[in-house]
């Protein structure tokens, strides 16, 4: 490069420092990413979007699989009372899963039961076992999985930052005459609604079990998918999601049942 060149190029290069100096002249403005879209997309793209983290001290326990043994008056079972709940039993991890709601749905798998096994009873209890609410169930002879809701009544109405401890159990024989009984049990806590969380329920265009798998939320993830497997049109997509839900908690085996019925006692 000739000498008259290159000094050229630096009186340029001087003149382009000045004007930007002096606000003549302005890059173009940087796009801001837009954080609604950038989570729809993360959702969206994440290949492991169902999986679900786990408290990690092993605190609280229960017991998510009811046993298929014979007791005094209780038939073998050939598949296990199940609740369907996040926990890892094999390396125990707890079984404590997270809602939003002020009465969540609780689901459990049931197979199928011979006729003297068609009691059920449902026990909701805080974090010191005093009960807040109790139902006694008649349960259905087809496997498949069930949903119990919470009543709307302010006695029964979970309050924020709170644990509870829930039990289903399946009677053998009348529950009045010394019973014995399959059952099951884990725990939840409700948390607060966030303004970015509300935000991104939103946008979320009829796919609200994304948001809260995304954000650990179990029992409302399964109860939204479960609604719209109902009622939705997209049954493939649906169903898909539904597995993978299973498949993120270990319970792969069960997803193909047929949902059943959902409990809501009044």
């Amino acid at each position: 490069m000739s000498k008259n060149k290159l000094l050229q190029r630096h009186y340029q290069l001087a003149c382009s420092i000045l004007l930007l100096s002096l606000g003549l002249v302005n890059y173009p403005p940087k796009v801001q990413a837009n954080p609604e879209q950038s989570f729809q997309n993360k959702i969206t793209h994440t290949p492991n979007l169902f999986a679900q983290k786990f408290p990690d001290n092993g605190e609280p326990k229960g017991r998510r699989r009811g046993g298929t043994s014979r007791r005094d008056g209780c038939p073998s079972l050939k598949t296990p009372v199940t609740a369907i709940v996040p926990g890892e039993e094999k390396n125990n991890k707890s079984f404590l899963g997270a809602t939003l709601a002020e009465y969540p749905t609780f689901w459990v798998y049931l197979p199928e039961l011979p006729t003297n096994l068609r009691s059920g009873e449902f026990v909701l209890q805080d974090d010191q076992g005093h009960d807040i609410y109790r139902t006694s169930l008649t349960l259905p002879a087809k496997a498949g999985t069930v949903g119990i809701t919470l009543p709307s009544n302010s006695q029964y109405a979970l309050k924020q930052n709170s644990k509870y401890h829930w039990f289903f159990r399946v009677y053998c024989g009348n529950p009045q005459n010394k019973p014995e009984y399959f059952f099951v049990d884990a725990w939840l806590k409700r948390v607060a609604l966030t303004p970015q969380l509300q935000q991104q329920l939103k946008t979320a265009k009829s796919q609200e079990y994304k948001i809260y798998t995304a954000n650990n939320l179990w029992y409302d993830a399964i109860t939204n998918l479960a609604e719209l497997r109902r009622t939705g049109s997209d049954t493939d997509t649906l169903a898909k999601d539904w597995t993978s839900l299973f498949k993120a908690v270990d319970l792969e085996e069960l997803a193909g049942a047929p949902i059943l019925q959902r409990y809501s006692p009044q």
